[in-house]
């Protein structure tokens, strides 16, 4: 995939070259990185097209085709549910979205509300900076999700008025000074992610804690596409003022 990030990719030219049957291939790939190979195709191309907005003067046109996109207009859409911001805004504010929109999901009622909270834990080596960590109705961390919180360092951690449904909590965090640093297959090893799920939210059920190891980004983790830079900035000047 990464390879061939503009190829007309097939789930047929996939398991060939895994030498699986399709069927067994989407199977066990689901299997390890949690979506399927078709998922895991887009957000890669997406996370290489954030690097080309930010690293050359291509156009947007050019850049949806050389990611594999033939309609300029799918490709914009995408971006932006997943990113959150459109591809030129992503361009003119250098990498940054200005706040976290949640999607603003609830059930209508604050009886239906809960509480999910647990404990982030450090990586087992390396230093690691701010830590987002949201909740996601998939495992993937892209869209708006439906609440996050941000911390100054490993530790307990609460998301109030979690709606009902099924989510995955999903954290990252970048290594001190390298929050501006793009890397275009999302494999730098100063990104650290971790993911607990799925956690099924329901009426009158407690929820048990949620803790969450950071550990160095590897190859099969789906990139981080949501744009989350700028408010790591925002926290830090806020807490310094």
């Amino acid at each position: 995939m990464r390879e061939h990030l503009g190829d007309e990719l097939t789930i047929d030219d996939m398991a060939r070259t895994a030498m699986f049957s399709k069927f067994h291939f989407s199977r066990v790939f689901r299997q390890v990185t949690g979506i399927s190979p078709g998922r895991f195709l887009s957000a890669l191309r997406l996370q290489e097209a954030k690097r080309l907005l930010l690293s050359t003067s291509l156009s947007v046109a050019d850049i949806s085709i050389q990611v594999g996109y033939s309609s300029v207009g799918t490709f914009s859409s995408r971006f932006k549910s997943c990113v959150g911001l459109a591809p030129t805004t992503y361009r003119q504010h250098g990498g940054f979205a200005p706040l976290i929109l949640t999607s603003g999901r609830n059930d209508g009622e604050e009886t239906r509300l809960t509480t999910v909270q647990g404990k982030i834990w450090a990586p087992p080596s390396g230093q690691c900076g701010l830590i987002f960590v949201g909740l996601f109705p998939t495992c993937i961390p892209q869209g708006p999700p439906v609440r996050c919180t941000v911390l100054r360092r490993p530790g307990p951690y609460v998301l109030e008025k979690v709606p009902q449904g099924t989510w995955h909590l999903l954290a990252h965090s970048v290594a001190p000074g390298n929050e501006k640093i793009i890397n275009s297959l999302g494999r730098d090893p100063s990104l650290y992610v971790g993911g607990y799920g799925p956690i099924t939210v329901r009426r009158d059920v407690v929820v048990k804690p949620a803790d969450v190891q950071l550990r160095p980004m590897g190859t099969l983790d789906p990139p981080v596409l949501l744009a989350l830079l700028d408010v790591r900035l925002v926290a830090l000047n806020s807490v310094a003022s």
